[in-house]
């Protein structure tokens, strides 16, 4: 294909009356699709039922003989521990594991520093006039959101091929006590699929910080949620911390809500031990422990590591066609035009897509328009603002493989008709 910025303006016009055809065939299908978010398709959630039947749904002693059904725990059960703890690589006493939503934890964490500091603060964060957090963009909405709603201001870091732009981020956090954290989704990253690599989280873990009390919020959401046997190695980045001289520099998230139940699994936080000791300390005024007869479930449906790699093969077995689909459409109406560049990931749950500046707010408008609607734009950036207008995340997870192929052709046609507008200079 012929990069479209070479086409001159009758092959422009003629190509966009041709596109015009197919959205208004597509307009009059009356479609109802919905790619906002990355939600587990039913037949995902299927997957897990097994830990709700037969014997796994009556047990309710661990094995070290806990009766689950009452008070107590409050770091969850050891057979628990023990499974995540493998899952994050870290050692059994530097992870406590609690109810279905790692974005509480983080949050709760954050409350926490602002109310209490964190175990190097020489006073509580939220004494301080100000506090900023470095957000690698395109990123989570969700982080972003818990920062803009607690205040907290967010500085934009550009995303590279294998992590955040390091140079900035050095930059900034030798020189700004006032920047006390980073949000991380190291593997798999939402939305582009990319992993750290390992210089990356070599100089997270290293770099100075001005800012005694820095935390690295390093959100492992998609750990073992891989595509296909081609696998993204992440380096562990709790040990490259402790190697550093900077134990106490990160927090690690996780949860299965995208391995079991995306409303009903179990979220797991680790840390250096010096660190949990003082979460858990404060944690003891907020709760008497959590769902304990959940987390056996899982441990008794899954059994081990292993266990869950197995699980998510089948996960990827129904991801993979869709995300399959997604390229395909892609490469076929896009591939040489030169109009948008997308994301190929191992794994995780999104693709995204760059298009022209100044033209995603408009496709995603487009699109909506004709029945498929899609994350908002700007959402991948703190704030809401994505200051190119570029970015597009797309969640094909949730829809069959037939309405994500339906729904990708529609956006590639959106793209061209917008992108096509901004090359004649029409509005």
């Amino acid at each position: 294909m012929t990069p479209y910025a070479e086409l001159s303006t009758a092959v422009l016009q003629a190509l966009k009356q041709k596109l015009l055809a197919r959205y208004t065939a597509f307009q009059e299908k009356n479609l109802t699709l919905d790619m906002t978010r990355g939600k587990p398709s039913p037949e995902q959630l299927d997957l897990a039922m097994g830990m709700l039947n037969g014997d796994i749904n009556r047990t309710y002693r661990s094995h070290s003989g806990v009766d689950c059904r009452n008070y107590g725990g409050l770091d969850g059960i050891n057979e628990a521990k023990t499974l995540f703890a493998e899952y994050l690589e870290v050692a059994d006493n530097e992870i406590l594991v609690g109810d279905s939503a790692s974005l509480k934890m983080m949050h709760d964490t954050i409350m926490g520093a602002l109310v209490y500091g964190v175990v190097d603060s020489e006073q509580p964060w939220g004494k301080l006039d100000e506090i900023k957090f470095l957000c690698p963009s395109p990123g989570y909405d969700r982080h972003f959101a818990i920062c803009q709603y607690l205040g907290i201001s967010m500085l934009t870091i550009r995303m590279d091929a294998d992590g955040p732009d390091m140079d900035m981020v050095e930059e900034l956090v030798a020189a700004d006590e006032t920047i006390k954290g980073i949000w991380c989704v190291p593997k798999y990253s939402n939305p582009t699929g990319i992993t750290y690599s390992d210089k990356v989280v070599d100089r997270l873990a290293s770099m100075p910080a001005k800012a005694g009390d820095f935390r690295i919020f390093c959100d492992n959401a998609y750990a073992v949620h891989h595509l296909s046997d081609v696998h993204d190695p992440l380096k562990n980045m709790l040990s490259a911390c402790k190697e550093a001289g900077n134990p106490d520099r990160i927090f690690l998230f996780g949860s299965t809500s995208k391995i079991s139940f995306a409303g009903s699994g179990v979220a797991i936080m680790a840390a250096s031990r010096r660190n949990m000791e003082f979460i858990l300390d404060k944690m003891q005024f907020q709760t008497i422990g959590p769902n304990k007869l959940n987390q056996l479930r899982h441990v008794l449906f899954f059994k081990n590591l292993s266990g869950i790699e197995t699980h998510m093969k089948k996960h990827a077995a129904i991801l993979k066609p869709k995300f399959d689909a997604v390229l395909d459409v892609l490469d076929n109406e896009l591939g040489g035009s030169d109009i948008a560049s997308w994301s190929r990931p191992n794994g995780g749950y999104f693709i995204s897509i760059d298009t022209l500046g100044g033209c995603a707010r408009d496709v995603i408008k487009k699109a909506a328009e004709a029945g498929v609607k899609l994350t908002p734009a700007g959402a991948t950036f703190p704030y809401g603002k994505d200051p190119e207008d570029r970015n597009i995340r797309i969640a094909p997870s949730f829809p069959s493989v037939a309405d994500v192929r339906k729904a990708m052709e529609l956006v590639a046609i959106c793209i061209q008709l917008v992108s096509i507008d901004k090359l004649l200079g029409q509005p």
